[in-house]
């Protein structure tokens, strides 16, 4: 909630009026599921990968992320490391030719 918040404040500063924040959870969480109404207060859409739910429960986030990455015109990060599972992500949206804005101070 806290990147949907910051994403928010962006798009208002910037001026991006087409722009929507949709969480897309790997599967069906209960957190959510006993919060449903908290959370759309901060995204415009939640969703479950319809994909993620038919991966490997130790993959199904990886399979989220690059779903994500291939609906998404700009991709925005926050990495300071060169591994782990968001830094294999962004190196996907590169791949694929994305936009990436990495709002870390450190160079990938």
């Amino acid at each position: 909630m806290l990147t949907a918040s910051a994403i928010r404040r962006a798009v208002k500063r910037y001026g991006y009026g087409n722009t929507s924040i949709i969480l897309v959870l790997p599967y069906m969480k209960a957190e959510y599921r006993d919060n449903e109404q908290s959370y759309l207060s901060y995204y415009d859409e939640v969703e479950i990968c319809s994909e993620s739910p038919n991966a490997h429960y130790k993959s199904a986030i990886q399979v989220r992320n690059r779903c994500m990455v291939d609906r998404s015109g700009l991709v925005v990060c926050c990495i300071q490391h060169k591994s782990g599972g968001a830094y294999k992500t962004v190196q996907y949206a590169l791949k694929q030719g994305k936009q990436v804005r990495n709002l870390s101070c450190r160079d990938l």
